[in-house]
């Protein structure tokens, strides 16, 4: 009994720390994405108000804008995912909460499918990346490390998936009074 308790505080502290990971790269995408679209608009009225004597420009903006929003998104819902899931009270509202936890395991199976599924593509979209030179097309960023960044998010958000999976199956009855964060 005591080692089924350890290595569900060993999972549910797992699952704390790639959460932080993940809150930590969305934190820094949303802040990077604010900052280009800031100077991008700042320089676009400074550059009206002065009719043109002052024109500077954020090269690339758009495409910096719609990378850091995918990282921002795929972080967010890896560091999320255990709160964003919810089973629908129509039919689960008279179960008990441990068929509750379970049925939510396996809802978390199907999200864990999804991020090995989106980490598998992305790795492989890297790859032909990588072989063919492929770069993005205003800033002429390789698109390799774009996709593998992406495929690593990717991949965090099966991981704690899984881990939510485990959690909600196999330790569903224990887990209102043995919850480690």
């Amino acid at each position: 009994m005591r080692s089924s308790f350890d290595f569900q505080h060993v999972l549910y502290r797992a699952s704390h720390w790639l959460a932080l990971i993940c809150r930590l790269v969305a934190g820094i995408a949303l802040i990077g994405l604010l900052a280009v679209t800031i100077a991008d608009v700042s320089t676009r009225y400074l550059s009206r108000v002065t009719e043109g004597a002052i024109a500077l420009r954020v090269s690339g903006s758009v495409e910096l804008v719609s990378y850091l929003m995918l990282f921002a998104l795929l972080a967010a819902m890896a560091a999320n995912v255990e709160k964003s899931q919810v089973v629908v009270e129509a039919f689960s509202h008279g179960l008990p909460k441990t068929i509750k936890n379970r049925l939510q395991g396996l809802f978390f199976l199907g999200f864990m499918a999804l991020g090995l599924i989106l980490f598998v593509g992305l790795l492989d979209s890297a790859a032909a990346a990588s072989r063919h030179g492929e770069i993005t097309q205003d800033l002429r960023m390789p698109m390799g490390p774009i996709y593998q960044l992406a495929a690593v998010l990717s991949l965090l958000l099966g991981i704690r998936s899984f881990i939510h999976a485990l959690l909600g199956v196999i330790y569903a009855a224990g887990e209102e009074t043995t919850h480690g964060e």
